[in-house]
């Protein structure tokens, strides 16, 4: 499964002068401590959760900041040793560029840049630390470093600037700590009439590390037949609060008991495999093999953060777990495929599936009901973000954009009619880019989160869908 969890290494830094034991005024060391323990007090008070731990500089010296050269190697192994997952430089007075500039060339993790306003400006003149000059020669360094990173403007701690700035940080840092450890299991072969779905396996792990496995359709036989035989009594009880849920009319009790025991079937499957996500075989080989469909199980399992995308979608279950993790797990995803235009406003298109939507994503209003053993039901209004990661002749992007629903016509299975500002061109991006019908969405905007990501991983493009 995916991990929310994430660990950020607080680096404050300030500079470092002939006269810092003694030095008064202008970038006084003194003043810059006082910017430090303001800003780590409101960070650990208003971010820290359980899904979110920090570790500081505390122990360094009597300052608990970084400001000589000689110290680099000394932070970067308490650092390692700490297994953050980023860095946040805070640069508290006019810092020290060249400190800050090996320290995350030695990390080798995403970085965050930030300093605090300078707020004091005495009668007779004073300042003291000019923390916003000193920004614009620690990123230099950082360019020159070749080291990617994050940045939010000059402001104070107390802001929303802020605030957003930071939590938007901390989502691209649960996007990329999974990204670069993603287990993606392949569950069968891949649907033989869906060559739109192929993708290159050996490109993955050689671009980015990606780990992709397969599990076989006899296995996925015998697991099935052990849980179907094992879980009599659970599976019994799960088809009665089915039940409560869902209109099952026309579905004999033999049929909703296997619907139900993929669930269980997907979560072992995870298990013996370690795996971040699925991409699974379903229309083609399931209903032969079971005698029922797997799209009940993927809408219960989103819920439960387990992804499991269907189609054989390698492509789409990496988006999946890069929306997911935009959201850091607060979301579940909708896997909703570009498929008519709607009959009357020429900005809108259905975002429709056979049935995997994610029962927290149904709108109150629309009624729950099994269509061809599958779910049916209208998503929820509102904002979303839709995205699609595509390789294509060796090249790879990130689309992603946002898109507000709109009333539509009725019809079956999980959907949504999603409206563009100029759906013609979108169409036409999808016909002569490198994208397929497939798109991954998620409630809310998370556009920037996925355009920062792809700045810190090389070889993938952020193209914005309009």
């Amino acid at each position: 499964m995916l991990d929310f969890k994430v660990k950020i290494g607080l680096v404050p830094d300030v500079r470092d002068l002939f006269d810092f034991a003694t030095r008064k005024g202008i970038f006084e060391p003194a003043k810059g401590v006082e910017n430090k323990d303001k800003v780590l007090k409101y960070i650990k008070e208003n971010f820290a959760d359980d899904i979110t731990e920090f570790c500081d500089l505390e122990w360094l010296n009597e300052l608990g900041v970084v400001y000589k050269n000689s110290d680099c190697d000394k932070v970067c192994d308490y650092l390692k040793e700490q297994k953050v997952d980023a860095i946040f430089i805070i640069n508290c007075n006019f810092g020290n560029e060249e400190v800050c500039g090996q320290i995350a060339k030695k990390m080798g993790l995403p970085v965050l840049l930030w300093g605090p306003q300078d707020m004091v400006f005495e009668e007779n003149g004073q300042r003291y630390t000019d923390a916003q000059c000193g920004l614009f020669a620690i990123s230099k360094q950082l360019r020159r470093y070749k080291v990617p990173f994050s940045y939010i403007e000059n402001c104070p701690v107390e802001s929303d600037i802020f605030k957003d700035g930071f939590n938007k940080f901390l989502k691209v840092v649960t996007m990329i700590k999974n990204f670069k450890n993603l287990n993606v299991v392949q569950v069968g072969t891949r649907l033989t009439p869906f060559k739109s779905v192929m993708y290159n396996e050996l490109e993955l792990t050689e671009k980015f590390g990606i780990n992709v496995n397969n599990y076989n359709m006899a296995q996925v036989e015998a697991k099935f037949k052990k849980c179907f035989t094992e879980k009599q009594d659970v599976l019994k009880q799960e088809v009665i609060e089915l039940k409560e849920k869902y209109d099952t009319a026309g579905l004999d009790e033999e049929t909703l008991l296997k619907m139900m025991n993929f669930v269980h079937v997907y979560k072992e499957i995870f298990q013996d495999t370690g795996a971040s996500v699925l991409s699974s075989e379903c229309w083609t080989a399931m209903p032969l093999a079971f005698g029922a469909n797997p799209c009940l199980a993927m809408s219960i399992l989103y819920d439960m953060g387990y992804i499991v995308t269907c189609e054989s979608d390698v492509h789409g279950a990496i988006t999946n777990a890069l929306l997911t993790c935009a959201s850091r797990g607060k979301e579940a995803t909708t896997f909703g495929e570009f498929t008519v235009r709607h009959p009357e406003n020429k900005n809108a298109e259905l975002l429709w599936h056979c049935g995997p939507f994610p029962y927290s994503v149904k709108d109150k209003n629309s009624k729950a009901k099994l269509f061809n053993t599958k779910p049916s039901f209208k998503a929820k209004d509102g904002q979303y973000t839709i995205a699609r990661f595509q390789g294509d002749n060796g090249n790879y992007t990130l689309l992603g954009g946002n898109f507000k629903t709109v009333d539509g016509p009725v019809t079956f299975g999980t959907y949504m009619w999603a409206e563009f500002k100029d759906w013609a061109k979108v169409e036409r991006k999808m016909i002569e880019g490198p994208y397929i019908h497939h798109m991954s969405e998620i409630y809310g905007d998370y556009k920037e989160v996925l355009e920062e990501f792809c700045k810190f991983v090389p070889g993938l493009t952020f193209d914005p869908v309009e």
